[in-house]
């Protein structure tokens, strides 16, 4: 078992220093491999390409016309409409809510976290200028409505993260309802009084507004798409998902041609649009699946053994082991997707059967999984978290604490919430 938590200790180190997944994880591979005894040339070409193969059979057509969705709705200004039109109604006043609940819409309509940074963060500058509210606080707002409930909580969401547990415990993108609704408000308020509190702390130390040094253009566009058009396709994604109830790829391709169809006029090279979506599907798909071969060797190790009498050995309901583990290992990953992928490959039909025998709902372990994917994935090495950084010119030590409040211990304080609601009351 030591060599297992050497392969993962030196996989979170060298996801921390920026190295990409795509390679460090066979090579974390091979040192699990190697402590457990496995011959090193088949543990990588059919173990760890096992696994590899397995989770981008599943999930690329998603991941694939996801991007396209995205794309499509970015480059048509369709994102940029809903956001802004929120903003307008909510007002400068409310600039951090508007901006929470700009990034929550798009994002449960299918729109990849990555597109709504970009797409948001002009209107932040222009609403956190008016109210003369701090940039800093940018990244935690961004990352409350992008990275969290919408993510991870939100009944029928259509993000991945929502995803992947149907594929170990038969469930529906709507799993637990009940539970997912209480993280969201849960995420929701204890985030926003988090940036309030942030807020007031700024003020009265006299800091508000600074222009960044690269200017970014925020003025409204006269000709941006009417909103009410613009979320056509988001309503369709999630509507043929939930409740015509169809597999995402069809959600998705349905949002795809909506997306066209409304932005056809302001998409000027769609060819290029659909291309540029679909290679940038290829590295996110790549990137997850390199975590979850690295999660079958995992599992094909002797000391695999140990480690799952370890984890189900932790007292209490078998929703305690498994948000340490999910937890634990998107935090080594520095991945939502990845960690839930490596954790469920390997432990997933283990916690099928003991959900069977002890009576604990599939909806439970799917809602339970999917919020802990979205807990420690938001360490400092997170791409998604060096992405938003990156784009509001901001660094760790200006906004990484709010980052950590709203999409780190704000998933954590909610997955408790649901697990005392379910263990204690048999609450879906």
């Amino acid at each position: 078992m030591f060599g297992i938590f050497l392969g993962l200790a030196l996989l979170m180190i060298l996801a921390y220093r920026g190295m990409s997944i795509i390679w460090i994880a066979p090579i974390c591979a091979l040192v699990v491999g190697l402590t457990g005894g496995l011959d090193l040339l088949p543990m990588y070409t059919d173990t760890y390409m096992t696994g590899f193969v397995g989770f981008t059979k599943s999930w690329f057509p998603t991941f694939m016309l996801g991007a396209i969705f995205g794309k499509i709705m970015d480059e048509s200004g369709g994102a940029r409409s809903i956001a802004s039109w929120i903003a307008k109604v909510l007002g400068a006043k409310r600039a951090m809510l508007a901006i929470v609940l700009g990034c929550a819409v798009l994002t449960y309509g299918g729109i990849s976290l990555f597109v709504v940074v970009f797409a948001v963060y002009p209107l932040a500058l222009a609403l956190f200028r008016e109210a003369n509210i701090t940039r800093k606080l940018i990244p935690g707002a961004i990352a409350l409505g992008a990275f969290g409930f919408t993510m991870t909580a939100v009944p029928g969401s259509p993000q991945i993260q929502n995803l992947i547990p149907m594929k170990y415990f038969g469930t529906t993108a709507t799993a637990a309802p009940v539970l997912g609704i209480v993280a969201t408000i849960s995420m929701l308020v204890f985030g926003m009084l988090w940036l309030s509190y942030r807020e007031k702390q700024y003020t009265a130390k006299g800091e508000g507004f600074v222009e960044p040094d690269k200017k970014v253009d925020t003025t409204d566009h006269e000709h941006l798409m009417n909103p009410a058009l613009a979320i056509l396709p988001l309503i369709i994604v999630v509507v043929v998902l939930n409740v015509l109830k169809q597999n995402i790829v069809v959600a998705l391709a349905a949002g795809i041609i909506a997306g066209i169809a409304v932005g056809f006029s302001r998409l000027k090279n769609l060819q290029k649009t659909i291309n540029d979506g679909a290679a940038g599907s290829v590295l996110a798909i790549i990137n997850t699946s390199a975590a979850v071969g690295f999660g079958s060797v995992v599992r094909a190790v002797p000391g695999f053994k140990d480690l799952t009498n370890l984890l189900l050995g932790i007292q209490g309901n078998i929703l305690i082991s498994e948000a340490v583990a999910v937890n634990a290992l998107a935090g080594a990953t520095g991945s939502a997707s990845g960690g839930m992928g490596i954790a469920l490959e390997a432990l997933g039909a283990k916690y099928m059967e003991l959900a069977t025998t002890t009576g604990v709902s599939p909806e439970a372990l799917h809602r339970i999984a999917s919020l802990s994917s979205g807990g420690l994935d938001t360490l400092p090495h997170n791409g998604a978290v060096l992405t938003l950084l990156a784009v509001t010119g901001l660094t760790h030590k200006d906004s990484y604490l709010d980052i950590m409040m709203t999409s780190l211990v704000n998933p954590v304080i909610a997955t408790v919430i649901c697990i005392i609601l379910y263990a204690g009351f048999g609450i879906l």
